[in-house]
């Protein structure tokens, strides 16, 4: 790992740490980007450092602008999910710069961040892949049991639709999913 990576990352994390959320026994944000790293590594060990840090800081300081901020409803949604990826996007290359990354290397990781070029740009599509990875396996279950089922139906169809014909195989060989959920993954 180069020292501009970790000094990124590191920067990522001391940022997240501030989290005052917190899940089984740790700031939120912090191990969300933790494991999203995680999952990235194992799905593309040869990842470029651009989109490492993209991983990493796929949330960083989500907390700071809630969902009730926003309006009720499906505009209100999209709007709060669109202001946080510009935030991400933003925060995470100044953090880039800070550790010496050059204006092409931040600009790439906060098109990733925006999520530009989905199913057009192979490095945006694996940082969906690896966000949906994590969902799958760490939030998926709990977030479910929230859900009433036509809901969630949706939620899953959703999920495998932002896959990668590669991802969602992948998905399917490693998650014991439910057969209704499953046939989302195959197609």
């Amino acid at each position: 790992m180069s020292d501009r990576l970790e000094q990124a990352l590191a920067a990522i994390d001391a940022a997240n740490a501030q989290d005052p959320n917190h899940a089984e026994g740790a700031p939120a944000a912090l191990l969300y980007g933790q494991r999203m790293s995680a999952e990235l590594a194992r799905l593309c060990p040869d990842a470029s450092e651009p989109l490492q840090i993209a991983a990493r800081g796929q949330h960083i300081e989500r907390w700071t602008s809630p969902r009730a901020g926003y309006p009720e409803g499906r505009a209100g949604y999209l709007a709060w999910r669109a202001d946080l990826a510009k935030h991400h996007a933003t925060r995470v290359a100044q953090i880039m710069a800070a550790a010496g990354y050059g204006r092409a290397d931040c600009a790439r990781t906060a098109t990733m961040l925006r999520k530009e070029g989905i199913k057009r740009d192979a490095e945006v599509q694996m940082l969906e892949d690896a966000i949906c990875f994590t969902f799958l396996r760490w939030y998926f279950a709990p977030f479910a049991a929230t859900q009433d089922a036509r809901k969630l139906e949706r939620i899953v169809h959703k999920t495998a639709r932002k896959m990668s014909a590669s991802a969602r195989a992948r998905a399917l060989a490693e998650f014991d999913l439910p057969e209704g959920f499953a046939r989302h993954f195959r197609g």
